[in-house]
């Protein structure tokens, strides 16, 4: 018995499969797990025409074996085997699949998934044994042999006696090392929270002996029960996941269980999806959109994205490309055989097919949501206020790409009601003779109900959207208009509403708005006459492409930026405060100057934003007073 070298000349390639191609070591149980579902997979569909096989689907198993005192770990299957020239084929030449092959042979092998299609999965044993063995017997064939390995120096294959068909492989699990637990893999509670995690439904049962504390027969529920150590035989796997079942064959409290225990979730989701395509991309989806935001939702921690899994088979944690991030709140899985992924299963490569899905996907959870505002208006706008602030951001990221299916899922609170309301029923409630749709931000919808900017628009019996949040503003500028109608700040110039003519001319006020602007200097950049106060002396707006809530924003976010807004003092000159200053104008130009001050000082406070000098304000008002 001879030594052989693999095929693909390969040491420096087996170290890079080794140490390179997977990010986690325990993905070798997951790999060698799908090797053995192919193998059976492969027995099993010969089995539909061969009578010979002698054994039905129920037969089919998987076992696993470990002992921590030989530091030997062995997987164990009773599939199609391998005969010498597919030991060479197959685990001599690197990169090299039986599986491709066999389904490139088989045309109607459709009807079986059959996961394995590289041919590397197997070498990620390496990652965590210093030695392997694969003792297998092929189907049809009366010669077992052994195939052993050490690494990248070579492997040998001997013949050998196994009396099943079927193959064997055996780990010799490396020692522990300082950085390295190595032990972890011969553990019970570590092999079974692997298989429930990679390989959880993998059609055939996963068997393995499990050591259990248990009450004596005959003493459960007992004052003084009597315990003892058993150990037996335990399937390890569910076999059948929940989105391959018929929907009517699942309750709702099963799909939440899932839900609950899948994604350590511990509230009631708002709504289940469940979708099945065939088509370009065949597919199965379970999806779950929350009713609360997880306490990790706005940390780093948190990761968006839906579990990938093939034929069962998890591939990716969170497979991020598959929901659009205004999305990101959603959970749940995707099961596809389509999907192109990379040499190692553990990514999936960029392509149409992806794009395809993540597509189809997004629109199923806009309708959803769309069902939901339409059918269910509670349950929604509890998950608003949930996520609305999410569904906002998604309107203002990627230059406002996606604005066009999401507005009207947008809600806000408005000077109509106190429930919140959506873009459309604002414009069904317009009269005919308004031009806008008004908004007006600040910290609650009381504080903006009472901003001086906003009597105009009130007193006409128009509507004012209230923006409490920061990406509010952001959101109705992205959007500019729905259905035709333009957004419009209270603070606009041009509010499309006829003022009432003021009591004196524009060249009756020029003066005192000069006065005004010289006596403040450089605190405003503009002092005008107002025309929508009607019953307050005095307010403050942004010009420029600046507001308040910008600045507000921008500088709790980089406060060293320093930024802002251009600052125009609004007056209203038919108030009697204004007439008082109006008056001094020229016969006591120092307490006109004081009147100037308090109401550029008021100003600032109606708008929330700080004054320069509190204490120096507190003592001009008291001063006059």
């Amino acid at each position: 018995m001879s030594k052989k070298q693999f095929k693909s000349e390969s040491k420096r390639l087996l170290d890079l499969m080794i140490n390179s191609i997977y990010t986690h070591k325990e993905i070798f149980l997951r790999e060698l797990i799908s090797n053995a579902s192919d193998a059976i997979d492969k027995l099993c569909f010969i089995s539909l025409t061969d009578d010979k096989v002698g054994l039905s689907r129920e037969d089919f198993k998987i076992n696993i074996y470990a002992d921590k005192d030989s530091r030997v770990l062995r997987i164990e299957d009773n599939g199609i085997g391998m005969d010498k020239d597919d030991l060479d084929k197959n685990l001599g030449t690197i990169a090299s699949s039986g599986s491709y092959r066999f389904k490139q042979e088989n045309e109607k092998v459709d009807d079986v998934d059959i996961i394995g299609q590289f041919g590397v999965g197997f070498y990620s044993a390496f990652m965590v044994a210093d030695k392997v063995e694969v003792e297998t017997k092929k189907y049809g064939s009366d010669t077992a042999y052994v195939w052993s390995s050490s690494g990248a120096d070579g492997y040998t294959i001997k013949e050998t006696e196994k009396d099943t068909v079927g193959t064997v492989v055996t780990l010799r699990i490396k020692e522990d090392t300082e950085n390295e637990h190595y032990s972890e893999f011969l553990e019970q509670y570590r092999i079974s929270e692997l298989v429930k995690k990679y390989s959880d439904y993998i059609r055939y049962p996963i068997i393995m002996d499990m050591t259990r504390t248990k009450a004596k027969e005959g003493t459960e529920g007992s004052d003084k029960p009597e315990y003892e150590t058993v150990t037996e035989k335990e399937t390890l796997n569910s076999m059948v996941p929940i989105w391959q079942r018929p929907n009517k064959d699942v309750t709702t409290e099963e799909y939440e269980e899932f839900y609950h225990n899948k994604f350590m979730a511990f509230d009631k989701p708002a709504r289940i999806i469940t979708t099945s395509v065939e088509g370009v991309v065949t597919y199965k989806a379970l999806l779950y959109i929350p009713s609360k935001t997880p306490f990790d939702y706005y940390t780093k921690e948190y990761k968006k994205g839906l579990q990938l899994y093939s034929s069962g088979v998890l591939i990716m944690e969170n497979c991020e490309e598959l929901l659009p991030e205004h999305f990101r709140f959603v959970k749940g899985v995707v099961d596809s055989q389509d999907f192109s992924l990379n040499i190692s299963r553990e990514v999936l490569q960029h392509d149409h097919q992806l794009k395809t899905v993540a597509n189809t996907l997004e629109k199923k959870i806009k309708n959803e949501l769309s069902s939901m505002l339409k059918k269910d208006r509670e349950t929604y706008e509890s998950f608003f206020g949930e996520f609305g602030r999410q569904l906002k951001y998604g309107i203002v990221s990627d230059y406002g790409m996606h604005k066009d299916s999401l507005k009207d899922l947008l809600m806000f609170p408005s000077s109509n009601s106190d429930k919140l309301t959506t873009l459309a029923e604002y414009l069904d409630r317009m009269p005919e003779e308004q031009k806008y749709i008004y908004f007006a931000t600040g910290e609650s919808a009381q504080t903006i109900a009472k901003l001086p900017q906003a009597e105009l628009v009130l007193n006409k019996g128009f509507e004012i959207l209230y923006c409490t949040q920061d990406i509010d503003e952001f959101t109705l500028q992205t959007l500019a208009e729905y259905n035709g109608k333009q957004f419009k700040s209270v603070d606009s110039d041009d509010l499309g509403i006829e003022p009432e003519k003021s009591e004196d001319s524009a060249e009756d006020n020029a003066d005192v708005l000069k006065f005004v602007r010289d006596a403040l200097g450089d605190k405003v950049s503009e002092v005008i006459a107002s025309k929508k106060l009607l019953s307050h002396p005095v307010c403050m707006t942004a010009k420029g492409g600046i507001s308040f809530e910008m600045e507000k924003y921008f500088n709790a976010m980089q406060p060293e930026a320093g930024m802002k807004a251009q600052r125009c003092l609004e007056l209203n000159m038919n108030h009697n405060a204004v007439k008082a200053m109006k008056d001094l104008i020229g016969k006591d130009d120092e307490k006109a100057k004081q009147y100037a001050e308090i109401f550029y000082n008021q100003a600032l406070l109606i708008a929330g934003l700080p004054i320069d000098d509190p204490s120096g304000y507190a003592d001009l008002v008291c001063g006059l007073m």
